[in-house]
Order: C-alpha cells, then structure tokens, then sequence
C-alpha cells in the first residue's frame, strides 16, 4: 500500500506499477477547453505493430551521444573501439577500454543507441594513424602518434587550434575521409537495427565553439535517409546556418533533429537573449529554432545544466553535479543566464509574449557524451570516467590520494576559483534519455523525441509519467487504466494545456525507482511563470516517501534521514519508497500568466563515483569531492498556454 501527497492510499501496487511500466496512450493533439483532441492513438490506423507494441507507451531507455575511434578526441587517446563495438556495448556485451582491461555494463542493455561522432574532421586522425595514407608522413602529425602523453597532448592541441583556425595542412581536408567514416557510422547503425529489440538511430555531433564558448549539438536522423555528409561547425560555426539546413534536409525527405548539450560550458551563449551576431531574436529565428531544436540534454559527464545555485537561490537541491569551466578550456564560466535550462525556460515564455513564438520550448534527455564507445556508461560503482586513457583510473580522476598516500593528510586544497584539474574532478557518471514510445522502432522513438514525450535521468533507470488536465477522474490514482485515463482526458510530458474558463488544472505525477539503485525520497514539480513581465521559478515537493506528510504551508517533505554508510557505500535499506504517485493541484495558478511546470525526482543519498573509487583503493573519499549525491530524474515540462 502506498500513499499520494493528498492523504488518498490505494492498493493493488503491483498492478499499477506494471501499468506505469507498460506506458500509456497518447491524444494525437492539444487539448482545447480541457477537452482532448479525437485524433487519438486509439482510432488513428496504424502500420504493423513490432512485438512488444503497446498503445499505452513503453518506457525504452537509451544514449544519444556516444563517441568512437571515429571521433579524433577519441582516437589520439587510444580509443580504437568502432560503432559496432559501441553498439555490442550497448545490448550488453562486454568491450575493450583504451587502458587494457574490459568493461561492461552491470545494469542490463540499453533499448535505443545513436553513435555521434564529431563531424570536424571526422576520422582525420585516425586516418593519419595509417602508414600507406598521405597524412601520416606529415611532420604535423608526428606527435599525434608519440609515446609521450605529453607530446601527444601537445600535437592534440595543435590540432585542435588548426581545425578551429582552418589552418590544417590540405590533406586532412580530403572529402574522402569522411565519407568513409560516415558510411561507417551508417553501415553500423543498419547492421545492428534490431526494429522490436534495439534500435539505432544515425547521428553525428555539430562541435562549434566559438571562443572555446560550448554551443555543441548532437544531430539525430529519424531514419536511413540522411545527408551525403554531416554539416559540421567546419561549414559554419553558427547554428542557425545548421538549423537552416536542416530545413533544406527535411525539403528532400530527410528529417533530423538537434540537441544541444553542455549549455552550462557555453558561458550564457546557448540560451543567449540576443542571436549569436547580437541582432535582437524575432519571430523568425524563434520558429526556425523551435522547429529543429524540441530537446536539450539536461545531463551528461560534464555537468548537469538544470539550473545553477547563483540562479535558483530557493532551491535546496541546485547543487547537483555543477561543472561551470569552458569545455576543454581552463577557462571559468562567469555568465550563468543563458547557461541553464531552467533560465531558458523561463526566458522562452518572456519570448512568447515578445515575438508570439517560444524558441526555447525544450524537452528534456540525459546521455553520456562517452568517448570510450561505451553507451550509458553512466553507473556510479561501474564508472571508468570518459576519454580513453586519459582519465581510465582513480589516480588519473585524483579521486584518491595521490602517490599511493593513504590519507589526504597534507594534499593541498584546489583553488576555488579556477577550474578543476584534469577536468574529470568535476566530472559526473550521468546520464540517460528516456522514451514514451509504442513500440521500440527508429520511427517511434523519434517520434517521441519530437514530440518531447521523454525524461532524463542522472543514471538510474528512473520511470517518470507527467500528465495535465482539468477533468482527471476523481479515483485516478486508484486507477489501473489511470495511464489511459490520463492520455484520454489531458495532455503528457511535452504538451501545451490550453485554458478551459473557470477550471484549475491538475498534474498526474508517477514515478518508479530503479531495482538496481536507489529508493526514491521525494517528487518534485518545478514551475516558471511570468509575472508583470517578469519571470519567476517555485520548486513545490508533491509527494513524500515513508508516508511522511507533506507541509502544504512550505511544499516541503519531512527529511526521511535517509543515510549512507561511506565505509562501505551502504545506503540506507528501509527508507524510501519504490513508487511515487500522486495528483497536484497548484495552488499559485492564475489562468492569465504563461507558465510551465516539470517534475523532478530524487532518490535517498548515494555514493558518488569517487566514493566507490575510494573505498576500492582503501582510503577515504577526496574531502575536495562530494561524497554522496541524490540520484535524479527530470520530466520534459507541460506549458500552460493562456492564449492560442
């Protein structure tokens, strides 16, 4: 028996977990007054259904941003792992790492996989590694290939200025060499397609960074049909010029999304209030980038960009894996706004009343951003960190005392106010996308990420439903077809909720934990709202575990005192709830201001990566690392509409 935040306890927990787990059905339009559009899943013709089709959703779990030897920041650090290799990964098979020992995931195989292999230069490198091709015998590229970590990172960083300068010698510019490598990333993806059981999606990364500022997107092909070759920041470091072609792509066929990722390293430059050369944003720029850009990856490796401290002052819980240095830079990030989603968010309603279109109407993923070719390489005890051999072990993530100390005793403190070094002290094992899809097929699963029907995760398999409507059914919760019910009567995760004259709307919010991690604390909705032209944020706490009772005065939960051994990365057993149900009525809601509202969810206290590091090596945990974090999990948001 569980209990929701209103107090209602309903049975038969089992039964309603394995419907969250099965999905639920999607109204194929916007509700209008509170009423559902009739173009539904239920009565619109379908194609053959895969196994495992399910018009009430499935949540499926995946990577979109996972680089190989193909990637050039991949392969000078001895990652010689391909696209087939990240794909055995992927379904569970174990690999080879850049440092000699094997690697596998220890939480079962991933449902969906797309291999994003930077597309500057794509494979130069490894070309160059080649002794019969002409880049090898260049004296440029003798030091990629040294014995000395030293000299290799020194002929990496030339290479990296001479790609952002265009001043590579001519024969890395050879088309040739990456059309190989894109028929590569294509051929791979078709062999290990696997419609019903796995599916891989075709994408590559568009790197550009003007000024070491991180505006990186993964571009993500909803099938087979894709360019001759990737548009890379090599054509223009302006995403805009990438969105337009885009555009030009989807006028031959060819439909592809992009996904930004790492905006809290693009130093307010992701999420900026002005265009990227300072001309003020309109209408058309906002419909051109809401019209390529539905998502954002909210986590990954090198940081989480929710939101920030300095940003969300009133929110416990904006501390959570923070990395606020330039990408690759030992540069600090000193402009948060624009940096954030959750600002964005905020700035994306001030947009929709200024222009008529909101350009920052984002849904939320995770992924790992792994260069060792291991997708969702996310797992706190199983971490191997992130670029080959560069950071392959503890000494090498300074996560343990070093030269063989067993105490931190006389290890200086690191300077605040620079960046970490090596980068992978700020570094986090997160994260993972998740789907509501019908069935697990290249076009559904697209399909949800277009639709923004998906959530992120900071590594758990964490399931979450969000739902809005003005007429849920007073016993939803109680519900088995609660899911059906809620699809029939509201909108989900990624929806606009249109006003209904005289009604307050109300939020299904259901979560279910990992069996492989930790049991869930608490539910979280997040809301941002205009208010006389000014934008403001509320974290409200909707459901509590341990049938802790929820102060309505504060929207807080009870601390349930929920520990962790750190001797032996214990947590605590009998704390936390395998399930969190409940319906939320807001109580701030006014029908004349634009809002959104996402939900989030927090797991008890945990070990973090460098804790398990520790305890491996018989010290204690870096006191310059958390210890412990709280496991999370983030639905794309809802958007309250007040107009058409």
């Amino acid at each position: 028996m569980f209990q929701s935040a209103s107090g209602l306890r309903y049975v038969g927990a089992a039964a309603l977990v394995g419907a969250l787990l099965a999905g639920a059905a999607w109204s194929g339009g916007r509700p209008v007054d509170g009423k559902p559009s009739h173009s539904t899943a239920a009565n619109t013709p379908k194609p053959a259904q895969l196994p495992g089709y399910n018009v009430d959703r499935n949540a499926y779990f995946g990577d979109l941003h996972v680089h190989t030897y193909l990637s050039n920041d991949a392969y000078i650090f001895n990652v010689r792992r391909t696209p087939d290799d990240a794909y055995r990964f992927a379904r569970g098979e174990a690999i080879g790492h850049a440092s000699g020992f094997n690697i596998r995931l220890a939480g079962g195989p991933l449902d969906f996989v797309a291999v994003t292999d930077h597309s500057e230069y794509m494979s130069a490198i490894r070309e160059a590694g080649k002794v019969d091709s002409p880049l090898h015998a260049l004296p440029f590229s003798q030091g990629l290939f040294s014995t000395d970590p030293a000299q290799i990172q020194k002929a990496f960083a030339a290479f990296v200025a001479g790609r952002s300068a265009g001043t590579l010698p001519k024969e890395y510019n050879d088309p040739s060499i990456m059309s190989r490598a894109w028929k590569e990333v294509q051929d791979a993806a078709t062999r290990n397609n696997q419609p019903g059981k796995f599916t891989t999606l075709v994408g590559y990364e568009y790197t550009s960074a003007p000024g070491g500022r991180n505006l990186h997107r993964n571009v993500i092909f909803r099938s087979a049909k894709v360019p001759n070759l990737p548009y890379s920041a090599s054509d223009s470091a302006n995403p805009e010029d990438l969105w337009h072609t885009m555009d030009a792509w989807r006028g031959k066929g060819v439909e592809a999304l992009a996904i930004p990722h790492n905006a809290n390293g693009s130093d307010g430059l992701m999420f900026d209030s002005v265009r990227i050369n300072g001309q003020p944003i309109d209408r058309a720029y906002a419909e051109l980038r809401a019209r390529n850009e539905p998502l954002t990856e909210i986590t990954q490796i090198k940081g989480t960009s929710e939101t920030h401290p300095t940003l969300s002052p009133n929110d416990e819980w904006a501390n959570f894996e923070i990395m606020d240095s330039y990408i690759g830079r030992d540069i600090k990030v000193t402009k948060f706004a624009g940096s954030y989603v959750r600002r964005a968010l905020e700035d994306g309603l001030l947009m929709r009343d200024k222009v008529g279109i909101n350009g920052f109407k984002l849904g939320f993923i995770g992924s790992s951003d792994t260069h060792n070719a291991a997708p969702g390489s996310v797992e706190e005890p199983n971490f191997f960190s992130k670029v080959g051999r560069t950071d392959a072990t503890a000494d090498l993530r300074r996560s343990v005392p070093p030269n063989g100390a067993k105490t931190w005793d006389g290890v200086p403190a690191p300077d605040p106010k620079a960046p970490a070094v090596p980068p992978s002290q700020a570094w986090g094992a997160s994260g993972l996308a998740g789907v509501w899809a019908e069935e697990n097929s290249r076009e559904a699963i697209f399909a949800a990420l277009k639709r923004r029907e998906t959530f992120a995760t900071s590594g758990p398999r964490i399931r979450v439903r969000f739902f809005a409507s003005y007429n849920f059914p007073t016993d939803l919760t109680l519900r088995l077809d609660s899911v059906h019910q809620a699809y029939s009567r509201g909108v989900p995760m990624g929806g606009d909720l249109l006003p209904a004259k005289g009604k307050v709307p109300s939020f299904l919010v259901w979560a279910v934990r990992d069996p492989s991690s930790g049991y869930l604390q608490r539910a979280q909705i997040v809301k941002g709202w205009i208010e006389n032209g000014v934008a403001k944020e509320r974290v409200f706490d909707v459901a509590c575990s341990d049938h802790l009772t929820l102060d309505q005065g504060s929207w807080r939960c009870p601390s349930n005192a929920a520990k962790v051994d750190l001797a032996t990365c214990q947590p605590e057993r009998f704390k936390g709830d395998v399930e969190l149900k409940t319906v939320w009525t807001d109580p701030t809601f006014n029908p004349k201001q634009r809002a959104f509202y996402y939900v989030r969810v927090l797991e008890n206290p945990s070990c973090r990566w460098s804790s398990w590091d520790a305890i491996r090596n018989g010290t204690p945990p870096s006191p310059y690392m958390q210890a412990t974090i709280m496991e999370r999990a983030w639905s794309s948001p809802i958007w309250y509409e007040p107009t058409t």
